[in-house]
């Protein structure tokens, strides 16, 4: 089958909100992602189990990042509150989640923050925070935020796009290079990182551009060898690919590189990629309480087919759930995989 691949399924930013931006004649034919899932036995898609609950606790942002699919930024107010909070620690309660993954925006800036990493370390679970480096020189109140992280056992996860001031700066803004391997050392300093630690320290690589990532071993040796170079360890790297959302659609847009970056992911599907997909085993909790199949679903608002609200969370309709599919699924299932815990093949 093949379907239209429009705009009003991939949502591009802007100061009124989220807008269309390409008009029905400018829809490409691309074969529709839940016939390639139906030829490969898995459809409905169905989730596996619920073992990672990933909280988006809000939009604000200390950075503005030219890829952010998120559209986080210093002037955004969406905040979960310790409401939704709340909630949300009520519903991990039921379950059998092992790990709770805090993003944003950068989570850090959430006023009940740290209040929600002492409750949830009280439930025992693996806690990961996605932490963009440079919000722990931001502002002093954040210094001590590789202290805080250390006493909680936080899985730290951090982007980082390059291993050169020139790349990461093209993608993240100026200064951001320097200031991210001032952070790294630092949470090396509390143990972070290192091979006789119980602190994991994780990097994320995402590509500057138009194209899939490359193999993740091979970036992994490579990121390595460059920041020993600023005496930096770190334990592993994850390669995500980038989906057309947000501000990287608006770039594949004004480059007019969004039709053949479409094909690509099309042409590179892999169905033991498709298999493995993060939303099989994942519940994605909006900053308003709602709950989606995965992060990417959440900016798109396309909610779960089951009780959508954490106020109504019903483990065993959400684990029998179809997991929700469009179009910009196909880049987590392009070449090696891509999930928020990098390749999955």
């Amino acid at each position: 089958m093949i379907k239209s691949l429009k705009r009003q399924n991939h949502k591009l930013a802007s100061p009124e909100g989220q807008i269309n931006i390409l008009s029905d004649t400018d829809a490409i034919e691309i074969p529709s992602f839940e016939s390639k899932m139906k030829n490969i036995d898995l459809l409905p898609l169905k989730p596996t189990e619920i073992d990672i609950f990933q909280v988006n606790v809000g939009k604000m942002c200390n950075q503005v990042c030219a890829h952010c699919h998120v559209d986080a930024g210093p002037d955004r107010k969406e905040i979960m509150t310790r409401e939704t909070m709340q909630l949300c620690l009520d519903a991990i309660k039921q379950t059998n989640v092992k790990t709770v993954d805090l993003t944003g925006g950068a989570p850090e800036m959430n006023p009940n923050f740290r209040w929600f990493v002492e409750e949830l370390s009280a439930l025992d679970k693996q806690i990961i925070v996605r932490c963009n480096l440079t919000i722990i020189l931001a502002n002093p109140k954040y210094n001590d935020l590789p202290e805080f992280f250390k006493k909680h056992r936080i899985n730290v996860v951090s982007s980082l796009p390059y291993f050169t001031a020139k790349r990461t700066d093209a993608q993240r803004g100026d200064g951001v290079f320097d200031k991210s391997i001032k952070a790294l050392q630092m949470l090396n300093a509390v143990g972070y990182g290192k091979e006789e630690s119980e602190l994991k320290l994780d990097l994320v690589y995402n590509p500057a551009g138009a194209f899939l990532p490359g193999d993740q071993d091979s970036l992994t040796a490579q990121f390595k060898k460059k920041l020993k170079e600023y005496d930096i360890v770190f334990n592993d790297l994850f390669t995500i690919t980038n989906l057309p959302v947000s501000r990287f659609l608006e770039y594949l847009v004004k480059t007019e590189k969004y039709e053949d970056y479409m094909h690509e992911l099309v042409n590179a599907f892999n169905p033991e990629a498709a298999k493995g997909v993060m939303c099989r085993n994942t519940l994605s909790v909006g900053w308003d309480g709602h709950l989606y199949d995965c992060d990417f679903n959440q900016m798109l608002e396309l909610k779960v087919q089951a009780p959508n609200h954490i106020s109504n969370f019903d483990i065993q309709k959400l684990e029998n759930r179809d997991i929700v599919l469009n179009q910009h699924c196909y880049g987590c299932t392009a070449g090696a995989g891509s999930s928020c815990g990098g390749a999955t093949t």
